[in-house]
């Protein structure tokens, strides 16, 4: 008995040893319970044939009436029995240590069961309300400081508040022109809470004019270099290993296990054309999460070894996607749009199980999230859009702003405007759907829209008015159709293509323009009008084309590399055509010819603040159009077929903070 009793003590303690190994193999839970159970029935099972074969190795059993078989005997076979059942039940701590007290409960008790939503019960206060915006939060990891971006003081700084204060802090003063980028988390805390960190292309004052992650001590003193070069990063949860992406192409993925730039690795690069964000450790530092897709609006959640190697997909909303948070082992909190294209809304997410559901409700929409270390409490940026459209005299190649009016809108919002002639085109949402409205005479009329279909990007114009191109998302194909200026004549020339991006008009109105997907990257192709099946023309990576007005020339817009992207040029028959150098930041792809010129309309400036520009393809010179003024974000615009006139799209997105904190379970 001495003897079962040491195997079952052997038993535990393997189950100790060998369990935390089989969890460092990431293996499914399910798999995990058998290899426990087998490795803790095995010890008592192989005592007690071990024992049975003692007894009749010594002639104990040979004493014992035989059955005249050769099977063993009633005895042995009783005794056998006996032996696994104690063994059993003397192996049996080991086992219930794994089921109620070890890591399958723990783990179990860590992580949020995919039918329960982490937020239930969860209390909501606003932090904010000032006017304007307010955005890219970040949170300490003890949860008591909070730091965020805000125009409150006229132009966008970063600001610091202690939790329970209500007092706020401006750290920036002015100092950082260019410190917005919507797309990264731009925000961050030193692993002991004691620098604010931010993105910012270069600070008044110094000589560092590239992209860089600088820091500000929260008891005052001068901004100072942290992570030059880099665009986003994440430490570890022991804060002793750095994970970061450089704004090079792919956003390469390095890791330092040491915590020193110098000693990292490389460990993944998105595809050509994709952008890798958002890195997040994991809670046992064995992945990093990030955010994964096509900028803006074809995204997802991926996770890859910190060691290397293939990333694995979490989700596939292949929509906006951003700031992933962990509140636990397991459960992930983040920003994605629904089907709809709706949102972005809260959405949680079980790493292990990968069924992603929605946690909030309401019409909020969401721009940022942060969550302290243990996941407890949540800061948000919750913001209402607001777009307007307006008139401007264009007079020499330039805009008078001061005879700006604003366009009444029936559908109370628009955006996307395009100018026909003696028309303006401009898209609005109606509960599920977008729909493409027409102004004309001060009556608008609604030239398409069905239920539950979104546009992808503006509508274009053909150059005699009569037909207007658009490309939709339906369910889950994307659609490109056609449809005649007076809203009949509707009908879809292609359903096979990936689209990206606004198509254009041919100079000779037989075909379109238009970018999608080949080999996951946006490259552009051919479709012809009178239904022929649409045909590969540019190779290079290439969306939003624009054909200048003598047909010999289509410009478009290249891939992204970090915040900027180059403006491209091809001849008819696909070779590359020479342009002036020309860079543009994120968010301003829309590219006009003015009437009658090789001149170019752009928007150049800031990620949230740009202006019109005109360039001269023929002599590379350039000139300011508009000057909007802060407070007056242009998002899009269009020149009437005459050139007099600009009609400009004001997107205005007020948001404050919002600080969840999360029930104890």
């Amino acid at each position: 008995m001495r003897a079962l009793v040491l195997y079952g003590a052997v038993a535990f303690a393997v189950l100790q040893v060998v369990e935390p190994v089989m969890h460092g193999l990431h293996l499914p839970e399910a798999t995990l319970s058998v290899v426990v159970v087998l490795l803790g029935l095995g010890f008592p099972v192989t005592a007690s044939l071990a024992w049975v074969y003692d007894l009749t190795a010594s002639g104990v059993e040979r004493t014992a009436p035989s059955t005249g078989d050769g099977s063993a005997s009633p005895r042995g076979a009783r005794l056998a029995f006996l032996l696994l059942a104690l063994g059993a039940l003397v192996a049996a701590p080991g086992i219930a240590y794994h089921f109620l007290w070890g890591g399958g409960a723990s783990r179990a008790r860590e992580a949020t069961p995919a039918s329960q939503n982490p937020l239930d019960g969860a209390r909501f206060q606003r932090l904010t309300d000032f006017d304007g915006v307010e955005q890219a939060a970040a949170i300490s990891r003890d949860g008591r400081f909070v730091a965020f971006q805000s125009d409150r003081a006229g132009r966008m700084d970063v600001w610091l508040t202690q939790l329970g204060t209500g007092q706020f802090t401006n750290l920036t003063q002015g100092r950082a022109p260019e410190l917005v980028n919507p797309s990264i988390r731009a925000l961050g805390f030193s692993p002991d809470g004691a620098l604010v960190t931010f993105w910012a292309r270069g600070l008044e004052g110094t000589s560092r004019a590239g992209i860089g992650i600088w820091a500000l001590p929260l008891l005052g003193g001068p901004a100072r270099p942290y992570l030059e070069g880099i665009a986003e990063y994440d430490w570890s949860p022991g804060g002793d290993r750095l994970a970061f992406h450089t704004p090079g192409p792919g956003d390469p993925l390095e890791v330092s296990d040491s915590g020193r730039r110098a000693d990292a690795r490389t460990i993944y690069s998105a595809p050509e054309g994709l952008h890798g964000h958002y890195p997040l450790w994991s809670a046992d530092g064995a992945f990093i999460y990030l955010v994964q897709g096509a900028l803006p609006d074809r995204l997802d959640l991926w996770r890859i070894p910190a060691s290397g190697g293939a990333p694995e997909r979490l989700t596939h909303h292949d929509g906006q996607v951003s700031h992933p948070v962990l509140l636990d082992a397991r459960t992930l909190l983040y920003l994605a749009t629904d089907p709809d294209g709706l949102g972005p809304w809260l959405y949680a997410v079980d790493v292990e199980e990968r069924v992603p559901r929605r946690v909030s409700a309401g019409v909020d929409r969401y721009t940022s999230l942060t969550a302290s270390a243990d996941g407890r409490r949540l800061v948000a940026t919750v913001a209402t859009r607001q777009g307007t459209l307006w008139r401007v005299p264009l007079v020499d190649g330039r805009a008078r702003m001061a005879q700006a009016q604003r366009i009444p809108l029936t559908t109370g919002s628009g955006w996307s405007p395009r100018l026909g002639p003696g028309y303006l085109l401009y898209a609005s949402s109606k509960g599920s759907g977008d729909g493409i409205w027409k102004l004309q005479d001060g009556a608008a009329t609604e030239l398409w829209g069905p239920p539950d279909a979104r546009l992808i990007a503006a509508p274009a114009i053909s150059r005699d008015g009569r037909g207007i191109a658009f490309s939709s998302r339906q369910g889950e194909k994307t659609v490109l159709s056609v449809v005649n200026a007076d809203g009949t004549g509707a009908r879809v020339l292609s359903d096979a293509l990936a689209l990206r991006g606004t198509p254009a008009w041919s100079p000779d109105g037989r075909h379109l323009t238009v970018s999608a997907l080949a080999a996951g990257e946006p490259r552009l192709f051919t479709v012809p009008l009178d239904g022929g099946p649409p045909a590969p023309w540019l190779a290079a990576q290439s969306i939003d084309p624009a054909w200048s007005p003598d047909g010999q020339l289509v410009v478009f817009s290249g891939a992204d590399v970090g915040t900027t992207f180059t403006v491209l040029g091809a001849r008819v028959d696909g070779t590359s055509a020479a342009l002036p150098p020309l860079t543009l930041t994120r968010g301003g792809r829309h590219l006009a010819f003015l009437p009658q010129r090789n001149a170019l309309l752009v928007l150049r400036g800031e990620i949230r603040h740009k202006d019109l520009w005109l360039v001269d393809l023929d002599g590379g010179g350039e000139r300011q159009v508009t000057d909007v003024g802060p407070g007056f974000e242009l998002r899009d615009f269009d020149v009437s077929p005459d050139g007099r006139e600009l009609v400009l799209e004001q997107a205005r997105e007020p948001s404050d903070l919002v600080l969840i904190e999360r029930a104890p379970r």
